[in-house]
């Protein structure tokens, strides 16, 4: 019989939002039984340090400097890319999206989301475009609750093209964008087709705005914490429905439910006078920093078929690795010789393996110093060490860290090993070329290709220096 695969993700969770990494405020119940009915990773990356570019990461396998997605709200993906959902609905799976998108717009008629919408043309990627059959999409965040109220940007959330939803948008987001999700379930379930359900919720990414009754769980705490913690506790909730129908219909155990954050949390925290209430649980940095505070997420699976319940995982993986694994356990092979950047983790499920035989490649640029925490632009990390640099010869800034011993990254060790870091980095080069040339179209055997966004040039380190 063949899997069901749920990929699940918040916006801007942080490493320490969730009771299963330590925190002793935010109620995550449900969240808590999903990772004890499965595993919790302990190194799990995100492909990136803000929303967007990790979403490609999740869809592709493949770094998104490879396809102009660079940063939130840049770029776009290219119909060229090949997706999990493409070649799972090859394979005859049912494919769904439902919540945020933002690998696009999704109007060629309304100015919607920042990218633009009609304004906008070249960016235009909905996902019906890259093979999903059903769709409750946003482009880019909303209100957590009431979310087509009070909007800092026009948000539909958009069905087909020039279709969106009218009705049953009121109340919790999280609740709002599952209501979608479970009917999507529950027809492949009766019709015993097997689906990818892609369950992206907005919470806790700004617009924060909880209920009544998940802000007075918290009514101890300051307004701003009311609204975060109780946004976060609405959307375990859902999480606890998904898993509780996935029993009720009898796909518990061919369904691998995998859970995670697309980066870390936002703001200068409440600790260092900044009014971002999310934690990093000690990691250094937050939200655009390519310190671990920015990327090491909370990640859970529940896959009975490869995971043995009540497991952690110390095993780098990244969202890189969705495509890779799953395409692994459908004997699917990629029609071409693309570069994926991720890693097929079936064997380290189950112990046989432990060690990453593929590093994982970080890159963020364009943002201030100051937002990035001083970390530098470029970035790779193996089971050794994880490096950081700049291709810049004016600003170098050269950083190494011990991957497991110094999670904190206190200790800059570059200097002293500088054999090691330049060997390291010189492999880094290699592939940020290799981006550049995947951006150029060499993957795509596609004559004349020009891509529709210029790529942002290997020594681009921050927008301003500070």
């Amino acid at each position: 019989m063949k899997q069901n695969y749920i990929l699940v993700m918040c916006d801007d969770l942080g490493y320490g939002d969730v009771s299963f990494n330590g925190n002793k405020i935010i109620h995550t119940p449900y969240l808590d039984r999903l990772a004890k009915e499965g595993a919790v990773f302990k190194n799990f990356y995100s492909g990136a340090p803000v929303c967007s570019p990790t979403r490609g990461t999740c869809l592709t396998g493949r770094h998104h400097y490879r396809y102009t997605v660079t940063s939130a709200n840049e770029g776009a993906l290219p119909k060229e890319e090949i997706t999990i959902a493409q070649m799972l609905k090859a394979q005859g799976y049912a494919t769904g999206h439902f919540g945020k998108w933002h690998l696009g717009t999704l109007s060629k008629t309304i100015p919607d989301g920042r990218r633009g919408g009609a304004k906008n043309l070249k960016a235009y990627s909905p996902p019906w475009e890259h093979h999903i059959d059903e769709c409750f999409s946003t482009e880019v965040a909303v209100p957590l609750y009431n979310p087509m109220e009070n909007q800092p940007f026009v948000s539909k959330y958009w069905t087909a093209e020039d279709e969106y939803a009218t009705e049953n948008l009121e109340g919790d987001d999280s609740k709002i964008i599952m209501d979608r999700a479970i009917p999507f379930i529950e027809k492949n379930a009766e019709a015993n087709t097997p689906f990818f359900a892609i369950i992206w919720f907005h919470a806790p990414h700004k617009p924060v705005v909880a209920s009544p009754e998940h802000r007075s769980l918290y009514a101890q705490y300051p307004p701003l914490m009311q609204h975060y913690f109780g946004s976060i506790t609405a959307m375990d909730e859902q999480v606890g429905r998904l898993n509780a129908k996935i029993k009720a219909l009898g796909l518990e155990e061919n369904t691998c439910i995998w859970f995670c954050s697309d980066n870390g949390p936002e703001g200068e925290s409440v600790k260092d006078g900044g009014d971002g209430v999310g934690t990093t649980a000690g990691l250094r940095g937050r939200k655009r920093s390519l310190f671990n505070g920015g990327i090491n997420v909370p990640a859970c699976i529940k896959w009975p078929a490869y995971v043995e319940a009540g497991s952690t995982y110390s095993f780098l993986a990244s969202t890189l690795d969705f495509l890779p694994t799953f395409f692994a356990h459908n004997a699917i092979e990629m029609p071409d010789s693309r570069p994926i950047d991720g890693a097929n983790l079936l064997e380290h499920f189950v112990g046989a393996e432990s060690k990453r035989l593929k590093p994982i490649p970080i890159r963020l640029a364009g943002h201030s110093k100051a937002k990035m925490a001083g970390s530098p632009t470029f970035g790779l990390i193996n089971d050794d060490y994880k490096i950081l640099c700049n291709f810049n010869e004016e600003h170098p800034e050269n950083m190494m860290f011990n991957t497991f011993a110094d999670k904190r990254e206190e200790f800059n060790i570059a200097e002293t090993h500088a054999d090691i870091f330049e060997k390291y980095k010189a492999e880094l080069w290699e592939m940020a070329q290799s981006f550049e040339r995947s951006h150029l179209g060499e993957d795509y055997g596609v004559a004349n290709y020009e891509p529709k966004f210029k790529f942002k040039s290997h020594d681009t380190t921050w927008h301003k220096m500070e």
